[in-house]
């Protein structure tokens, strides 16, 4: 996954309008009756808010879902990105067979991909797109500016952009990584405004084309997918680039082999993420990781995958592009309409100057930078010790009743997986069905 963007968008999640278009059958699985009383409210339209909509819907729990269908994936992913995952690790949580990355192929006349087929982002795009006509339905625009505590103990206020107001039974929040890139702040002092034009750093979620850097001086600074396929693309539009790593080397992914002897399959399981015993266990049982001690899943989380390029990624990058392993930033200031760099590595200390710095420096998970969580409902949300991340239940329940939280930001308590796509599949049914008690409570 390139930085795996998850379910964001400046909607609140990743989800746009999509009015059901004339002849277009109802989503499958929508029930008819069904559960009546106030609504779950999805926030993210994403593949999380799309899969946990789907099995709301199909069991006739009512369902209102806000954002832009697959908006991280649409914007903060550059034109010419591909996925790091193979097809089938990147399907969406559907309630009944038939919503697969392959079925949506074979319904367009498409080949099926193969772990040798890197999947184009704007292919899983469509998928998305495909699946919520499929199963989700209508997806609302409006932003999600406020939500709060309704009057009573239980349930929730949703206030929307346009002044609108609705109660929620129950709140998922499927934002994913929205607001949530990190630039260390040696290198954002180099755009004490932010982000925006004429910047002089940027993260690469920042960035939908990167071809208006062709010609100029480009740093890219980090060592795993994102920063890779960017300097490729960089490179390729015609951008002056090189990119600095802090590890000894840049670390790629092995050529899949669909056939490996079993030997080897015993030896290194095969797994959603990767091969290995490790990413096996905690694709297989996210619930075990859950019953870790909170020490030992943050380990986990921040240990499980470290930076690495797509092993279809190395050619177009490997004696083609400048990367500089071992290197540091140890300062950074503007120079003019210039950035400088102090870096330290193995042949001592130097200066470079560039015309922009392209941070792909992860991402940090913290409730407070949901701002339109009320005050007092952020207060009120345990978090994972050692961490600003949601405590939460096996059913993806904050502490705070009624409140779930999915995607990322639930990696810290059930592993690695929720921070890509092949986690829908856990996480979205047990949330559409701990969800639709607050209904039936309301």
């Amino acid at each position: 996954m390139p930085h795996c963007p998850g379910e964001g968008g400046g909607l609140i999640g990743g989800g746009c309008v999509s009015q059901s278009l004339p002849g277009q059958r109802p989503a499958r699985g929508r029930a008819v009756g069904g559960h009546g009383g106030l609504p779950v409210v999805v926030i993210g339209a994403g593949p999380y808010g799309l899969s946990v909509a789907a099995h709301l819907r199909a069991a006739g729990v009512p369902v209102r879902i806000f954002g832009e269908v697959m908006g991280s994936w649409r914007h903060a992913m550059a034109t010419g990105m591909y996925l790091k995952s193979t097809p089938d690790a990147v399907d969406l949580s559907a309630p009944e067979p038939g919503g697969r990355l392959a079925d949506f192929r074979r319904a367009h006349g498409e080949s099926e991909l193969t772990e040798l087929t890197p999947i184009p982002c704007d292919v899983f795009v469509r998928y998305g797109q495909w699946f919520q006509k499929q199963y989700v339905g209508d997806v609302e625009a409006a932003r999600v500016a406020s939500v709060d505590r309704g009057p009573s103990t239980s349930g929730f206020v949703v206030g929307l952009d346009d002044g609108r107001q609705l109660t929620a039974a129950a709140v998922v929040m499927a934002t994913g990584l929205n607001g949530l890139a990190h630039i260390p702040k040696d290198l954002a002092r180099l755009s004490p405004e932010g982000p925006g034009a004429g910047a002089l750093v940027s993260h690469t979620s920042h960035h939908s084309d990167l071809s208006r850097y062709a010609g100029q001086r480009i740093a890219v600074i980090g060592g795993g997918q994102s920063a890779l396929e960017s300097a490729a693309l960089l490179h390729e539009a015609g951008a002056h680039v090189q990119v600095l790593v802090r590890g000894r080397r840049v670390l790629w992914g092995t050529v899949p082999q669909p056939s490996r002897p079993w030997p080897r399959r015993l030896a290194q399981p095969s797994s959603p993420l990767g091969t290995g015993w490790t990413l096996a266990a905690v694709c297989r049982a996210p619930g075990w990781v859950l019953r870790l001690p909170a020490a030992a899943r943050l380990l986990l989380f921040r240990r499980a995958l470290g930076p690495s390029g797509g092993w279809w990624l190395r050619h177009r990058v490997e004696d083609v592009v400048p990367v500089r392993t071992s290197c540091r930033v140890i300062r950074a200031e503007t120079s003019g309409s210039t950035a400088r760099l102090d870096l330290t590595g193995p042949g001592g200390s130097e200066s470079l100057a560039v015309d922009h710095v392209l941070a792909a420096t992860g991402y940090r998970l913290d409730i407070d930078v949901l701002a339109f969580l009320a005050p007092a409902l952020r207060r009120g949300i345990v978090r994972v010790p050692g961490s600003k991340a949601p405590q939460l239940t096996g059913m993806f329940e904050s502490s705070m009743p009624g409140l779930y939280f999915t995607g990322s930001m639930a990696a810290p308590m059930f592993g690695p997986m929720m921070r890509f796509v092949a986690g829908t599949e856990y996480a979205a049914a047990r949330i559409a069905r701990d969800a639709a008690r607050w209904v039936v409570a309301h």
